[in-house]
């Protein structure tokens, strides 16, 4: 499977039965395909959705069926819709469990910085500021790295969306927990050694002690 698959896969075994959970655009929609089998996890999408299902078989979207990124989706039975107003509402309300999302820059002390991309007009941050700040847990899944730059940093360079917001980081390479003490290395990809995950990251990672294979 390629990098984007295995990290959606990890990042789905962080889901529990019952939870509310938002996707954010690009790599965390794939979270959907790879939802646990015998639990309910409802999927919420910041521009007016509630249940929230798998992709769409190629030939069968709804253009009336998109994600807060323009993407097709299903909807399960069940599942509601409402306006931006009320899909807020629900989100600084503090009703959402988990939101997954990408990210440029975080940092050792739980800093994202998601929005701004150097040289590019970007009209802003959109809902990330209010999921990292209304979710209960934030999980961080991307690439570790992005043309063998640093994304895991000492402290983000980029504008901040949130501070000390972010829970966990989930990469190609291994899961990170963020800790009062710093970045806890707690699984690893199986294919990388721990010196191979510290050279691609410019924070000090803290080594597990009970250090895990990631399972997929």
């Amino acid at each position: 499977m390629d990098e984007k698959e295995y990290i959606a896969r990890r990042v789905a075994k962080e889901l529990n039965d019952g939870d509310v959970v938002n996707l954010g655009i690009g790599l965390p929609t794939m979270v959907a395909n790879f939802l646990p089998e015998g639990i309910e996890i409802t999927l919420q999408s910041e521009n007016g959705f509630l249940g929230i299902g798998p992709a769409p078989e190629k030939g069968q979207e709804d253009p009336y069926l998109v994600n807060a990124g323009g993407i097709p989706v299903t909807i399960n039975p069940g599942g509601a819709f409402f306006d931006s107003a009320e899909s807020f509402v629900i989100i600084r309300g503090g009703h959402v469990d988990a939101t997954v999302l990408g990210a440029l820059e975080v940092d050792e002390k739980g800093n994202l910085a998601n929005w701004m991309v150097p040289g590019k007009m970007v009209p802003g941050m959109g809902g990330a500021m209010d999921l990292v700040t209304g979710a209960k847990k934030v999980i961080v899944a991307m690439n570790h790295t992005a043309k063998g730059n640093h994304k895991i940093l000492k402290e983000c360079k980029l504008p901040l969306t949130a501070v000390h917001a972010v829970d966990l980081i989930i990469t190609e390479m291994g899961v990170m927990e963020v800790t009062d003490k710093g970045l806890v290395l707690k699984e690893i990809n199986p294919a990388f050694t721990v010196e191979d995950v510290q050279a691609a990251t410019e924070a000090i990672l803290i080594i597990a002690e009970d250090l895990r294979l990631i399972e997929i």
